[in-house]
């Protein structure tokens, strides 16, 4: 009973966490506003960027990627502390509902961010490495597209099989470990691309906001 009360408290921790927006309250906050009503509709740094510049875009960045890292945080002190079960186990846990959470908030009618920043910042506390990897696969992207919707999907999309090839020849992971590293950001990165479809309708059209303000309108 115990560990079915502090895995869902777990759960429960990251959820909330992830639905603290941090786009909507910035907007809400410094604005009156409510930024899913501009622009592409999301919460994300990108959307705040274009909407109500470059101050609300970092507080929403940082604030996104502190709830990822907090809720990794939560999750690895709960097991490790409470059930003296591997940390691991509670930080995948907490970094899926943070990622749902961010997603689908509940403080907000459920409509949420594209969760590649939340994602970051549980991916910073979960494996520095991995994560320092990965940043620079979307600066590789994003450079010459001028696109973070670009650089946002290769990442997203190659997720789990740089994490194989980190746990398997990096870390050198047991067997169960690494194919349930591989299987949590399986889940994370194919939401990410999967929450981006729109992103790549535009990109494929054109008409995806680039950073040097060259993208088409129509």
């Amino acid at each position: 009973m115990k560990e079915i009360l502090i895995f869902v408290l777990t759960a429960v921790i990251g959820y909330i966490l992830g639905s603290i927006d941090t786009g909507i309250i910035v907007s809400r906050m410094l604005h009156s506003d409510d930024v899913r009503r501009h622009g592409s509709g999301g919460a994300g740094m990108t959307n705040m960027l274009r909407t109500f510049g470059k101050k609300a875009a970092v507080i929403t960045a940082l604030g996104d990627v502190l709830k990822g890292f907090l809720s990794v945080f939560v999750g690895k002190w709960l097991f490790a502390n409470v059930l003296l079960l591997p940390p691991m186990w509670g930080a995948y846990v907490a970094y899926i509902f943070a990622v749902i959470g961010h997603w689908k908030p509940v403080f907000f009618g459920f409509k949420g961010g594209k969760c590649v920043l939340v994602s970051a910042g549980g991916l910073l506390a979960l494996c520095p490495p991995l994560f320092a990897i990965l940043g620079c696969e979307f600066l590789l992207f994003f450079l010459p597209t001028r696109m973070v919707s670009v650089g946002s999907i290769a990442m997203a999309a190659t997720f789990p099989f740089a994490a194989f090839l980190y746990g398997k020849y990096a870390q050198q992971l047991p067997t169960q470990e690494l194919w349930l590293f591989v299987a949590v950001t399986a889940f994370v990165g194919f939401l990410v691309v999967y929450l981006h479809r729109s992103n790549i309708k535009r990109i494929l059209s054109g008409t995806e906001y680039r950073f040097d303000g060259k993208n088409k309108k129509k």
